[in-house]
């Protein structure tokens, strides 16, 4: 350890309650400023003795300023990228992305082409309820069909459909 480096070490321990209380004013809180003096602690251990320091204590607050004004810009720093965030820049979107867009894409048409291929009344009966959304006993009303019958078409649609996800997912 320099001279220096172990005369600044005792200045600073001797004023590190004044320097605390200033340090404090100039980052906003005492904390900070606890951490702005543990960080002058560990510059001090690193200074040479080549120039020599004539005036120890100004020195000391100079290296403590410095320190200060790092950490504002810091923290300015850090406030800035949260600002960011809170715009909504960096923050993932809950839209399906690309890719995936296409493979449900590629599922609707494979389904409308199921559609196409079933019996006529279970074509209606799905339909109605999967793409009009109407209810089972909306759908059996129209269709003048019982609910029991519009939850068979349903099943039977949704086993077709179902089937042909399948198949196309294995080739």
């Amino acid at each position: 350890m320099s001279s220096n480096s172990a005369l600044l070490s005792r200045l600073l321990t001797t004023e590190r309650a004044a320097l605390v209380r200033w340090l404090a004013r100039m980052v906003g809180s005492v904390a900070a400023a606890e951490d702005v003096a543990q960080n002058l602690y560990l510059r001090v251990q690193s200074v040479k003795d080549d120039p020599p320091i004539i005036n120890k204590r100004s020195f000391l607050f100079r290296l403590a300023s410095n320190l200060a004004l790092d950490h504002l810009r810091a923290a300015r720093r850090q406030a800035a990228l949260f600002v960011e965030e809170a715009d909504g820049h960096g923050v993932p979107s809950p839209d399906p992305n690309a890719e995936t867009r296409l493979l449900d894409q590629e599922k609707v048409r494979q389904i409308a082409a199921v559609v196409d291929t079933m019996p006529l009344r279970c074509r209606q009966v799905f339909v109605l309820v999967k793409i009009d959304e109407l209810s089972v006993s909306e759908a059996a009303e129209r269709l003048s069909i019982s609910q029991d019958m519009v939850r068979k078409h349903i099943r039977h649609a949704l086993v077709l459909c179902h089937r042909a996800l399948s198949d196309a997912a294995e080739a």
